[in-house]
């Protein structure tokens, strides 16, 4: 590509510097991501109308490829690091004009098991999804997700597990809620290659989420239903 063809950010409007900055999300450029957030607040877009149209509108596509099969995880990851570049400069912003989140989820990896590759993209996602996202990496017991949920007054605990021998762990933690009279304060997603729907409901979960595609529709539909209860 010869310098004439390259594409100035600046110089496009509104509506085309959005449609770039998806092909940029999609591609996994942080720092074209980055630019295009920071023309869009110099042009006086409020912090969360960049983060929901340039932003969420981006991954929402790379999100739908990944559920088909179009995009890998390799690609998702790029993508949603690119989508942290911009948070990274929308966030500070965001809590200034104390812009509305979907909701807060408190995500880890389950005690006695260190794979976390899986339950990084699901908090890239949720955050690219317009979630808050506290992640308390690997191997956690079951009072780091209580404790943390109640801190931080999370409408959701996701727990991931890679092998089958952390899976029972899982129960524990429901267990533990139920035990405290809190289970119904929270909506808890399990994931992970060995999970599957059944082993879900066994356990007492609200959701088994296959992906991390599959994990943000099922957070926005739980929220919803969350909503509608609390006003109802």
């Amino acid at each position: 590509m010869s310098d004439e063809d390259e594409i100035i950010l600046s110089e496009l409007n509104d509506e085309e510097l959005v449609a770039q900055m998806f092909d940029d999300l999609y591609d996994g450029m942080k720092e074209e991501i980055e630019e295009g957030v920071t023309i869009l607040l110099d042009r006086g877009w409020p912090p969360y109308r960049v983060l929901t149209e340039a932003l969420v509108g981006g991954m929402t596509i790379v999100g739908i490829d990944f559920r088909d099969g179009i995009l890998f995880v390799p690609e998702v990851l790029l993508a949603a690091n690119a989508m942290k570049g911009g948070m990274a400069i929308l966030k500070p912003l965001l809590a200034e004009t104390g812009a509305p989140t979907i909701g807060k989820m408190v995500i880890g990896t389950v005690k006695g098991d260190i794979h976390d590759i899986g339950k990084n993209l699901v908090g890239m996602m949720m955050e690219g999804a317009g979630f808050e996202v506290v992640d308390l990496g690997i191997n956690n017991a079951a009072d780091a997700y209580i404790d943390s949920a109640k801190a931080e007054k999370a409408d959701i605990i996701g727990m991931s597990a890679l092998l089958t021998t952390t899976m029972p762990y899982m129960k524990v933690v429901i267990d533990t809620l139920v035990a405290e009279g809190i289970r119904d304060d929270y909506i808890v997603l399990v994931g992970g290659a060995p999970l599957n729907e059944e082993f879900g409901k066994a356990i007492g979960a609200d959701a088994y989420c296959r992906d991390a595609a599959v994990a943000v529709e099922t957070a926005k539909e739980w929220m919803t239903r969350k909503h509608n209860r609390m006003s109802a």
